[in-house]
């Protein structure tokens, strides 16, 4: 049988700029091959090594709000400038198949996301402290010093709204961090729904039908 259309999970991860998220998802799709990070739209220019298909699709703002018009987009959000989107058409086909798919996006997005998903995990991660955070920014020398205090600037605005997930991840100990996003990842496995969904043959010879 084919799965129900809540057979995969959705995971949205949101964090500061520089508060190492970037480096967290690349571990957590090594280790957990089940996991598929999606492919977000946006009209910032490339950074050195982004590829067009794989880490964005880079659109020009034009081609962005013809999109947008055409309701393509799940989530859409500006970021430091930028228009950022998610597709509607690709999560509903890989979360409807069962696959479990991660969002990196900001936290409106997330809350956008959520509206159409209301089982979205939400995951927010956050830096030990303002101070580690700059540190962080400056040391990995891509951005002006105003730029980076404009992040910082962004960082606080957004730790206000940590209360909105369901977890919220300290980026202290990297070890440790990851291995508490891989623990919620797993336990969001677990649940009845994407259990029975993906059980069909267990739960729907005993008559067991989705919960009120």
């Amino acid at each position: 049988m084919k799965p129900t259309p809540h057979a995969g999970s959705l995971f949205v991860i949101v964090a500061p700029s520089g508060a190492g998220k970037t480096s967290l998802v690349r571990a957590l799709l090594e280790h957990q091959p089940g996991l598929a990070v999606s492919v977000s739209f946006t009209t910032r220019a490339p950074r050195p090594g982004e590829r067009d298909g794989i880490d964005y699709f880079f659109v020009d703002q034009q081609e962005f709000e013809s999109r947008l018009a055409a309701g393509e987009f799940l989530e859409w959000a500006q970021v430091h400038g930028n228009s950022y989107a998610t597709s509607r058409r690709w999560i509903n086909e890989q979360v409807g198949a069962g696959s479990d798919i991660l969002l990196e996006i900001d936290w409106q997005g997330a809350m956008q996301v959520r509206a159409a998903f209301p089982d979205t995990v939400g995951i927010f991660i956050a830096p030990p402290s303002i101070a580690a955070l700059r540190e962080r920014l400056t040391s990995r020398g891509q951005d002006s010093e105003t730029v980076i205090e404009q992040r910082v600037a962004a960082a606080k605005t957004e730790l206000r709204e940590a209360g909105r997930f369901e977890h919220v991840i300290i980026n202290q100990e990297f070890a440790i961090a990851l291995k508490q996003i891989e623990a919620i990842v797993e336990a969001a496995r677990t649940r009845y729904e994407q259990q029975r969904a993906r059980n069909p043959a267990l739960f729907g010879a005993l008559g067991i039908g989705a919960t009120q």
